[in-house]
């Protein structure tokens, strides 16, 4: 068995949140560990997909990320945003024209991104967010209209972007649900389909499905159980028999069960990465970079691990900004911009790129209008979508017009929605093999925007 990792019990169940496995694993399968520790990492099987969902915690201002260029729309985007608006020349131009004849560009922080989006490989999805069922301003004025629940409050709106079930506080997540689904299509049962390098999170939370939480460095493990020392194998030998006991207690069983299933996909996933020979792929020494190389490595021995579908789950913060957004976002979108460039030249070392498909979700947009320094809690938004199965080099969704009072303006630069989660998601569930007829399971109010079957829901991925 190769060396576990140096970690604390007390550390390792803190990290893993107790609960951080796929519950489709229990107890050790020492022929799957005598396999792993015997192969030099195949390349990921041929049908081999993976979502990477990356969560800009705390309200990305999204529409200083994506901004138009051409001067009327330019003009009132600054008009509106006055102190907090970009300077044009400022911004980095993106090859697509829309139907009105519109130009766009990005924050100035994202050339990585840039350079995707006009090579095809990115997308945005503009004015996207958390809907009911679709509403009008109208409606809205008259307070007849089915809104999300604890519109515009973090921890509701980042909870419904997860589930994408805002009529309700779920306690289960899209992508735990659509790995329910899938990852009895994997080889290898003892491992879980959902990779978090975040912890324990909502999003990969299904009802038969959890996520397993990693590092940036890999996989923690109960390190006394690998130790020689006569002292610590008496240690370990109680920890094992504590572990390996039944018990009656529900509670205790299931904790035992879960702590038990965690070592075991840690032996796993260590001793295959193991067999990893190092990428070529520089990545920046910044907490997402590693984090992206970490996902790099784990697809790369994805073949070794019996995975034909996974989902990873990352976190970035320090996009909550009442003040200082200008400086601020700036810092935290060249974090992720170069990040993503890195784990895409990562990708087409491997020959996967059009394999692995990356998003973004958050909270929810920013006001358009200043608080003085920095924007608050709003609505609609644009959101990122990259990889090689994406129809890129298009802005999908109607870019909303900026000007206060406008059709989906209702107070203070809050814009209503055009595209909802429902929508957004159901295409990269479709992309990883989701059946159109599952849609409605995981996503229940899917049919009050798309008919499933009928095509893909919004356009932007090559199914």
């Amino acid at each position: 068995m190769s060396k576990k990792r140096k970690i604390s019990r007390r550390k390792f169940i803190a990290n893993t949140g107790c609960a951080a496995m796929g519950s489709t694993a229990f107890l050790s399968s020492f022929t799957t560990l005598g396999m792993m520790n015997s192969l030099v990492a195949p390349p990921p099987p041929d049908d081999y997909r993976a979502l990477v969902c990356i969560l800009l915690a705390g309200g990305n201002d999204s529409y200083n990320m994506v901004v138009p260029t051409t001067s009327e729309p330019y003009n009132v985007y600054a008009n509106t945003r006055s102190n907090l608006a970009l300077p044009s020349g400022s911004l980095l131009p993106l090859n697509y024209t829309d139907s009105a004849g519109i130009n766009y560009g990005l924050n100035p922080a994202m050339p990585e991104v840039a350079n995707m989006f006009n090579s095809g490989r990115a997308a945005v999805i503009a004015n996207v967010g958390t809907l009911i069922e679709p509403v009008t301003k109208a409606q809205i004025l008259a307070g007849t209209a089915p809104l999300p629940l604890g519109l515009m409050s973090h921890a509701d709106q980042s909870r419904h972007w997860q589930t994408s079930i805002p009529q309700t506080r779920s306690a289960k997540g899209w992508g735990g649900k659509v790995a329910d689904i899938l990852a009895s299509g994997n080889t290898n049962q003892d491992m879980s389909m959902n990779l978090s390098l975040a912890g324990t999170n909502l999003w990969q939370s299904g009802n038969i499905v959890d996520e397993f939480a990693i590092t940036s460095q890999g996989s923690v493990g109960i390190n006394i159980l690998g130790d020689t020392d006569p002292f610590a194998v008496l240690v370990g030998n109680g920890i094992t028999s504590i572990l390996d006991q039944q018990y009656s207690d529900i509670l205790k069983q299931t904790y035992a069960n879960k702590v038990n299933s965690s070592q075991n996909q840690h032996d796993v996933f260590t001793a295959a990465l193991d067999t990893l020979s190092p990428l070529s792929t520089q990545f920046a020494n910044t907490q997402i970079s590693e984090q992206l190389n970490m996902v790099a490595k784990s697809i790369a021995v994805s073949g070794g691990l019996g995975m034909e579908r996974q989902t990873y789950y990352i976190q970035l913060s320090g996009f909550d900004n009442h003040g200082e957004v200008l400086n601020n976002q700036g810092a935290q979108l060249s974090l992720l911009s170069a990040a993503i460039g890195s784990f895409y030249e990562a990708m087409d070392e491997l020959g996967i790129a059009e394999k692995v498909t990356t998003f973004t979700i958050s909270d929810f947009a920013r006001t358009l209008t200043s608080n003085g320094s920095g924007s608050d809690h709003a609505w609609g938004g644009n959101a990122l979508v990259f990889g090689g199965a994406v129809n890129g080099g298009q802005i999908y969704g109607q870019y909303p017009s900026l000007d206060l009072g406008g059709v989906l303006e209702v107070g203070n630069g809050v814009l209503i929605p055009e595209i909802s989660t429902d929508q957004y998601f159901a295409e990269l569930a479709l992309w990883l093999g989701v059946l159109p007829s599952s849609l409605p399971d995981i996503f229940p109010n899917v049919e009050n925007f798309y008919t499933p079957g009928t095509g893909n829901p919004v356009g932007f991925m090559n199914i």
